[in-house]
């Protein structure tokens, strides 16, 4: 006969790539992390996406001896863990120095900073997210590429699109039930369910929440669920941007409105001030392409941004489009809202709301105009910028705006923007299978 085994608890923190890292404690040693007594290297947020401490870029690491950072649970975010063993539970934690200050690096550090701006205008932003990801086959280690689940697939070859196809939901029934049992047990507001255009592309929305840290924590809970699950039945689920060359990409919408101290949404345009609807959209436009780094952090994040596709190339607003940046679902009433569509589906949330709520807070401070709105069946306005295709002309673009350096921090920018520069460089200086295909027979 075997011991059971023992339960534990997982104290989580978020790195800048939406990674999570910390410790598992038994479940017997449990006060530890209550008593905020876990520790980890404070450098531990600075990782980039290899692991790497970029010691030599940052000097947050071994050069100054690598020192502990406090790991603080936030118990709002306590949640079971059905894929461990019973009774096994997981918080996230904000990382802060020693002196009991939050880290200038830690993601929810810096989203808990930015909406203390909108308590002190007496003001709560409500969002909302909508997650698109793939689920694979697990056999991507071996062959070095994904590919759908055999069940969406027939000799060898997607069965076409399945965009809204019950078909493709009942094919993976299982595995979706799952995922929302699993998001249910962690009191995770998950909604609707859909397939997208891609083989194995599903899409989950999470409903409102009149707390933007905890709609991040929902976001980076149901990414863990959906690996965890896709785990259980011999899958493994992605969120990188644009996995697949020639099939849709993957987004995290963002939804947004704004109540004030009585509860009502200042952004209503029939029943409130008309003006501030527009003034937000184009705060988020004018910070765009600052903030882009943000909504697309790597190379296949860049990928996505296709003329063509669903996912924007201009940085345009417009009623109920779909093909813009910025899309107003609705404008009057408790439902007035703006939707951003920018960001991939591998961006950190608690970094992606910190900007687009950071450029909402600029179109509240000042009276701006968005222009005119792309209208269906149109071109963008004369004179729309676009959003760049470029991974370094981003970097450079992030770590020279004044808007960045205010709502992260001056040295998140420099930290964020260096370590972000060192992957964009890996990258171009990488020859890829096709430079070989393409230039070496020719050239």
């Amino acid at each position: 006969m075997t011991d059971r085994i023992e339960p534990h608890t997982e104290i989580l923190l978020v790195g800048m790539n939406g990674d999570l890292r910390g410790k598992r404690i038994p479940k017997s040693k449990e006060k530890k992390v209550w008593d905020g007594t876990v520790r980890l290297p404070s450098s531990t947020q600075s990782l980039d996406i290899w692991g790497d401490d970029n010691d030599d870029i940052t000097g947050l690491s071994l050069s100054i001896g690598d020192p502990d950072g406090q790991c603080i649970p936030d118990e709002r975010s306590k949640a079971p863990m059905p894929w461990g063993p019973e009774g096994s539970t997981q918080v996230l934690a904000t990382m802060h120095e020693m002196d009991g200050s939050p880290s200038f690096m830690d993601p929810r550090a810096i989203l808990a900073g930015l909406l203390k701006r909108f308590d002190e205008r007496g003001l709560t932003p409500v969002v909302a997210t909508e997650l698109e990801f793939y689920v694979v086959q697990d056999d991507w280690r071996e062959t070095g590429r994904p590919r759908p689940p055999a069940r969406l697939m027939y000799r060898g070859e997607p069965n076409g699109f399945q965009l809204y196809d019950m078909g493709a939901v009942d094919a993976l029934d299982e595995y979706l039930q799952t995922v929302r049992h699993w998001a249910k047990l962690q009191d995770i507001p998950a909604d609707a369910t859909t397939a997208e255009f891609g083989p194995g592309q599903f899409e989950i929305n999470l409903l409102h929440r009149a707390d933007a840290l905890a709609a991040a924590d929902d976001c980076i809970y149901l990414k863990r669920i959906a690996e965890q699950a896709a785990r259980k039945f011999g899958m493994k689920s992605t969120c990188m941007a644009k996995p697949y060359g020639d099939q849709a990409g993957s987004g995290l919408h963002v939804h947004a409105s704004i109540i004030d101290r009585d509860g009502n949404n200042i952004l209503d345009a029939e029943g409130g001030d008309p003006v501030k609807l527009k003034s937000v959209t184009a705060g988020m436009l004018k910070t765009m392409r600052d903030a882009q780094l943000i909504f697309a952090p790597f190379a296949n994040s860049y990928r996505r941004f296709q003329p063509g596709s669903f996912a924007p190339v201009d940085i345009d607003w417009g009623f109920g489009h779909r093909g813009t940046a910025v899309r107003i679902p609705d404008t009057n009433g408790p439902a007035a809202r703006v939707e951003h569509r920018v960001a991939g589906a591998d961006a950190n949330p608690y970094l992606l709301l910190t900007a687009i709520l950071g450029g909402m807070l600029m179109g509240l401070d000042e009276t701006l105009d968005p222009g005119l709105a792309t209208e269906p069946g149109q071109e963008p306005p004369a004179g729309t910028k676009r959003l760049t295709h470029d991974f370094l002309t981003a970097v450079e673009d992030f770590s020279a705006s004044p808007f960045i350096a205010d709502v992260f921090g001056e040295r998140y920018r420099k930290l964020y923007g260096d370590t972000k520069r060192k992957e964009a460089i890996t990258y171009l200086r990488t020859v890829s299978d096709f430079d070989y295909q393409t230039y070496l027979p020719r050239i």
